[in-house]
């Protein structure tokens, strides 16, 4: 894949506060952990990162506070080739994530911050950028009026667009009927085809299940792409460096099938090391690992 796809990422920057520990505490209960450490994360950070290390043109919209995390989160940013001229500081606190790392496995809790200035005002503002993308990722870390505004602009402009349903809400019937993708995990499928039903989901959704693979629809009928079989480290970004993955094939005229195998290699090479972005992988690195391993049957 020799393109260098225009990849314009709408969402959340975030400090991940990381505590690795032998279990995850229950409610009220009190754990020595082994280890504790900061890294840059926040789900549209994540993945502008995973589609910048791939060699895509990423373009980053969003907000940092006026905190010490603001200047440390933007300038990492940069250094991974991430366009941030659209990134605004505000006053406030700089989103953050607490994670707590047990078992290969991990519980979040996110705090927006500035991320919550992402509105459809300031969407509106960047609307010139979105039109000039091929393809725009989005999550639900931001206020749903952004994501709503961003997927509008996005859809009369002709850009194709990935939403990562995450957190998970209901979604208003304006962005199922214009969203090109959405790629939730197995908890957020179950909580959209609920609300909204399976049929009015199912063309657009790329169904991530972890260990377990890939699913798309077509016809009405799941079509299953399977995963790769990996030392499993830190499964924390896996999802986001997926859906950087997805947009990166996407953006090189991959069918969908391909690009759901793109983005499996890159979500799979992800989990090798600890933090969200420091594991994810290049585009060689991606490309090697797909000529030498092969999917789980």
């Amino acid at each position: 894949m020799e393109k260098r796809p225009r990849i314009t990422v709408i969402g959340s920057i975030n400090m991940d506060l990381v505590s690795i520990t032998d279990q995850i505490p229950q409610k009220g209960e009190t754990l020595i952990g082994q280890q504790f450490f900061m890294n840059p994360g926040g789900k549209g950070a994540n993945q502008a990162v995973a589609a910048a290390r791939l060699g895509a043109k990423v373009r980053m919209i969003g907000c940092v506070g006026d905190d010490s995390f603001a200047e440390s989160l933007t300038q990492h940013l940069h250094k991974e080739g991430v366009d941030i001229t659209n990134v605004k500081p505000v006053t406030g606190s700089t989103g953050t994530a607490t994670i707590v790392v047990s078992d290969n496995d991990n519980s979040i809790i996110v705090v927006p911050g500035a991320n919550l200035h992402v509105t459809a005002d300031f969407v509106e503002s960047k609307r010139n950028i979105i039109a000039d993308s091929d393809i725009v990722i989005l999550q639900l870390e931001i206020p749903l009026e952004g994501v709503k505004k961003a997927i509008e602009i996005a859809t009369e402009n002709g850009v194709k667009t990935i939403l990562n349903p995450a957190p998970i809400c209901d979604l208003p019937d304006e962005i199922l009927e214009q969203v090109t993708y959405l790629t939730p995990n197995e908890h957020e499928y179950a909580s959209l085809a609920k609300n909204m039903g399976e049929k009015a989901i199912q063309g657009k959704v790329i169904l991530t299940r972890g260990s377990k693979g890939v699913a798309f629809f077509q016809q009405g009928v799941q079509l299953e792409i399977p995963a790769y079989k990996v030392k499993t480290v830190d499964t924390t970004g896996a999802g986001d460096s997926f859906n950087g993955g997805l947009a990166f094939a996407l953006g090189n005229g991959l069918s969908l099938e391909e690009a759901c195998k793109y983005g499996n290699a890159v979500g799979a090479l992800s989990t090798m090391k600890l933090g969200a972005q420091k594991g994810m992988p290049t585009k060689e690195e991606v490309e090697a690992f797909m000529e030498t391993e092969v999917a789980i049957s």
